[in-house]
């Protein structure tokens, strides 16, 4: 049953209390979309009278959100966003479709890249729009079509395929543990350890791995591998990577294993995908080939 057309507010009405929502200002708002305040105003009263409510506040030439009206524009402002994305798709690519791809930066660079020209030679028609996302992607608000992340297959309403494991090392620049090498897993606890933001759990695990008990895990916390990898290299302490990222700095020796070899981390890598978009032409087609690509004996690239 289709909606009453006084729910479909008109897309430029929509657009400006959004704006007005996230940009705070009547004249911020006008300068972002290229209009008048004057005409910024009338679209916004257009939507109070089509919705026969109060969204807005007027003091003067100023404007600001209602709580009614600020709890409306962060829901519409999922919905603009894909009706942009699902406009995107359709202009840059009717014939074969297209699929938006968030990526871990790291992992996404060194597994997914090297294979994409595979991916292209077979599906021509597929164009793969690839987006970074450090933290846990949000389907619904930024209309993905798949995402590449880390961790354990908990998402709900969601399809995933395993895409490799982790195992990671502890390792520091040479100076750090000169005159001092650990003898055991417990004593890396009185050196600097560096965590990485997006694994909060990694060091606690690396212990209890190792048969030490060790809940909190001091240290300093970084965003991303790459500024991690720094830290480590210019001795700020014992950092725990990804096996393949270290491989290249432990061979030079310009870092070196704290204590220990490679360890299984709890978390892997998956390819995820909103179960109402299970059936796209484009995902099934970019799921059956990553399905291809995972085995065993499949080692990320050095």
């Amino acid at each position: 049953m289709p909606l009453p057309r006084r729910y479909l507010p008109s897309i430029a009405s929509l657009r400006a209390i959004e704006a007005l929502d996230r940009l705070g200002s009547a004249t911020a708002t006008a300068e972002a979309l290229a209009l008048s305040q004057s005409a910024v105003s009338r679209q916004l009263q257009t939507l109070e009278e089509q919705l026969g409510v109060s969204l807005i506040r007027r003091e003067g030439r100023s404007m600001s959100l209602t709580p009614h009206g600020a709890d409306y524009a962060a829901e519409i402002r999922s919905a603009l966003g894909q009706i942009a994305q699902a406009s995107m798709k359709a202009a840059l690519n009717p014939a074969g479709g297209s699929l938006s791809l968030a990526i871990l930066p790291t992992f996404g660079m060194r597994w997914l890249v090297p294979r994409l020209p595979d991916f292209a030679r077979l599906h021509p028609e597929v164009t793969i729009n690839l987006s970074t996302r450090f933290k846990a992607f949000n389907f619904a608000a930024e209309g993905f079509d798949a995402a590449i992340h880390f961790g354990q297959h908990d998402w709900p309403g969601t399809g995933a395929i395993q895409l490799h494991p982790e195992a990671v090392i502890a390792v520091c620049a040479p100076e750090v543990i000169a005159g001092h090498v650990p003898g055991a897993a417990r004593d890396l606890l009185t050196l600097p350890l560096l965590h990485i933001e997006t694994r909060p759990e990694a060091w606690p695990a690396w212990f209890a791995a190792h048969g030490v008990a060790a809940e909190r895990v001091a240290g300093t916390v970084h965003d991303q591998f790459s500024t991690i990898i720094q830290a480590a290299l210019h001795g700020l302490g014992v950092a725990l990577l990804p096996d393949y990222l270290a491989e290249q700095d432990l061979a030079t020796g310009r870092l070196v294993a704290a204590w220990g070899g490679v360890t299984a981390s709890p978390g892997a890598y998956w390819l995820v995908w909103p179960e109402t978009k299970a059936k796209h032409a484009a995902l099934v087609k970019f799921r059956d080939w990553i399905a291809g690509q995972v085995g065993e004996e499949d080692l990320l690239p050095r």
